[in-house]
């Protein structure tokens, strides 16, 4: 389980970033985070991925609380940045490996799921050529890979379908069904209110860097679309 509370932050100790932000994820939980340009969304996923430090307010995953069990919380993570920047002096494969050497994932389990994902994302023929010649679709594409290789607890996206094609941003959205299947976790933030709206299981809306709506999608939307409802919300 993630638990985040009453989490607050600033910038520059005037205006709040973050205001007494709360939220939980249980096993299985596909949560889709929205909320207007600079309500807060990339900044509490920093704040979850220990980025960015919060001024005040409790973190923790699965017991592990930050900054105490810094190192132990991480290693049950991965966060992918709308921008992943990658190293683009390597081939995909020699990043993905770079990756999965941090989380001292095994020769053979890792092989594994770089022939699973890389698959599923189109890529295998693509891993051994320099990251320099990718288009962006195709490091996201990248940074995906290697970040799964570890089968992270908990998933942190920011606008994880920006540049992908159809094809890709469906085999995205099967990846994350089969991974809240396995009982992970997966938390991203996306303009593409549709997609919200029919992938997750639950939303977070955050205002000015409170949230202000959590629920089950259903709840949360009852009898109108999601994009109606928001922009009855900001109004």
């Amino acid at each position: 389980m993630l638990t985040i509370e009453h989490v607050t932050k600033s910038y520059d100790k005037k205006k709040l970033a973050l205001n007494q932000a709360s939220l939980t994820l249980n096993p299985g939980d596909l949560v889709g985070f929205i909320g207007h340009n600079g309500a807060g969304k990339t900044t509490l996923l920093k704040c979850i991925a220990g980025i960015l430090a919060p001024d005040e307010g409790v973190i923790s995953l699965d017991g592990l609380t930050l900054p105490k069990d810094e190192i132990l919380f991480k290693r049950k993570i991965a966060y992918i940045p709308d921008h992943p920047t990658l190293y683009e002096g390597l081939t995909g494969l020699e990043y993905v490996h770079f990756i999965a050497d941090a989380f001292q994932v095994p020769t053979s389990i890792r092989l594994q799921r770089i022939t699973l994902y890389g698959n599923q994302f189109d890529m295998q023929d693509m891993l051994g050529k320099p990251i320099a010649s990718y288009s962006h679709g195709m490091k996201q594409k990248t940074a995906l890979i290697a970040h799964l290789v570890h089968e992270p607890r908990l998933l942190l996206l920011d606008e994880p379908f920006v540049g992908l094609d159809p094809k890709a941003a469906f085999q995205l959205k099967q990846v994350f069904k089969s991974l809240t299947q396995a009982g992970a976790m997966i938390l991203f933030s996306s303009h593409i209110l549709e997609v919200v709206e029919k992938l997750t299981n639950r939303i977070a809306i955050i205002q000015q860097g409170k949230i202000i709506r959590e629920g089950t999608t259903p709840d949360v939307i009852k009898d109108q679309s999601l994009e109606s409802y928001f922009l009855e919300l900001h109004s």
